[in-house]
């Protein structure tokens, strides 16, 4: 037993005597969440399906284990908000009079119906053989405007990439439909085509979801009010088909159950302590994958000016670019909160690097935008090599393939390098606000 609870801080190397008792997180619990949240019988933990719900009862049964309370006002760990689920039930598109076959084109949209033609004054995006579509991605998945998109076969392999994550159903928080939807079709066209038709029809539903929020009071009752925020996604992508050599469980192991098991850990070995002088949220959110709802939903239910630092944890499981016993904060300009972290790790071989991908934009692509957004020093944690990640998104994303001693080694550091900013010692710069 010894040996487990000793791994995550010898990972960090040898820390002085005066930092060892804050780098203690229990390996076995790790190892624990992390293969529960990720099991099959989670069944990918999409949102409001059945997998999800017994990934937040396990998740508020551990809080409950800790000794933690529901945040203030409310009577227990979930957090229940409502959204509206918008699945495509049609669609047909014809260019230039012919029709095309089933299945080489899906449509982003919450509108009951579409019926479109060149009358309308739909925006046409063609993008030929070796066109890249990254630079159109957010007009395409959150149209401003009506666009149809023409892709050309030659990139099919794009397309079905595309279709594969785009035609689950659409969720929304607002009952009211959004104004306007992108159609993208495979098919070849040098220009706009002359004429065109589309049309397609959708169901909603309503769809109960929840976040698991805990909460461990700060032991000086005039700080109090001030809160440090610990938060992972719980959700992923559920079922995925058609199945890829017999699996269709996308199981999330990296995104975000290493995360979410990061956010338990954590909860544990702050619940021991019991000695932060700030209040502690641990915060699990749902419904990430399909639009962050589950953290803006959180966000607005706190003030932020009492809201120190959040500490967002996604995607630790696998070693970073920088090697082991590193780490990579978002936003690392924006405050001095990965400054603090860093210097709080004095004496070890752990180091937290700037996010080292600033083209993916991920200090606002994560569940602690919405309050970057408004000042606080909201920021994520990761190590993932996104822009070579074969297996994110995918049914490969298994405890199998993460390096979970280095994860470990991950939620240690984030456990001693809060310690300034939890006791109260330390307060991060704020992040300027948006306009």
């Amino acid at each position: 037993m010894r040996s487990f609870i000793l791994l995550g801080w010898l990972a960090l190397g040898a820390l002085p005597a005066s930092a060892q008792h804050h780098a203690k997180v229990s390996a076995k619990t790790v190892r624990r969440v992390l293969n529960t949240l990720a099991a099959d019988a989670m069944q990918g933990r999409a949102s409001g399906q059945p997998g999800n719900q017994r990934a937040a009862d396990f998740l508020a049964a551990e809080f409950t284990r800790f000794g933690l309370q529901p945040l203030p006002g409310q009577v227990s760990f979930m957090q229940e908000f409502s959204a509206y689920e918008t699945a495509v039930a049609s669609l047909a598109v014809t260019l230039n009079g012919q029709p095309l076959p089933a299945g080489q084109a899906f449509a982003i949209t919450t509108q009951p119906a579409l019926s479109w033609s060149e009358k309308d004054g739909v925006e046409v995006l063609v993008l030929g053989p070796t066109d890249k579509i990254q630079p159109h991605y957010r007009d395409i998945f959150r149209p401003g405007k009506n666009l149809l998109v023409l892709l050309d076969p030659a990139q099919k392999e794009l397309f079905a990439s595309l279709a594969a994550q785009m035609t689950r159903p659409r969720v929304r928080a607002e009952q009211a439909a959004g104004p306007y939807s992108c159609v993208v079709a495979l098919a070849a066209a040098s220009a706009s085509p002359a004429a065109y038709q589309v049309t397609a029809s959708t169901t909603t539903r309503p769809l109960a979801l929840r976040n698991v929020v805990g909460y461990l009071p700060g032991r000086e009752a005039a700080r109090s009010t001030e809160k440090v925020i610990f938060s992972g996604h719980y959700d992923h992508l559920g079922i995925i088909k058609p199945a890829v050599n017999g699996d269709s469980i996308a199981n999330g192991a990296d995104d975000d159950a290493s995360g979410t098991t990061a956010v338990v850990a954590l909860a544990q070995y702050f619940s021991k302590r019991h000695d932060n002088v700030r209040s502690l949220v641990f915060a699990a959110f749902t419904a990430e994958e399909i639009g962050e709802f589950g953290s803006q939903y959180f966000s607005r239910q706190l003030k932020p000016e009492e809201i120190v630092a959040m500490f967002n944890i996604e995607m630790i499981g696998k070693v970073a670019k920088f090697g082991p016993n590193t780490a990579f904060i978002t936003g690392y300009d924006k405050s001095n909160f990965g400054q603090l972290l860093q210097a709080n790790l004095q004496g070890t071989r752990f180091k937290f690097e700037p996010d080292p991908y600033p083209e993916q934009n991920l200090f606002y692509r994560s569940d602690n935008a919405m309050l970057a957004r408004v000042g606080v020093p909201a920021h994520t944690i990761s190590t993932d090599q996104i822009p070579t990640d074969k297996l994110y998104h995918s049914v490969d994303d298994e405890v199998s393939s993460l390096d979970v001693k280095n994860m470990t080694a991950v939620i240690s550091a984030i456990a001693l390098s809060a310690h300034g900013i939890v006791t109260g010692q330390q307060t991060p710069t704020r992040v300027a606000p948006e306009k």
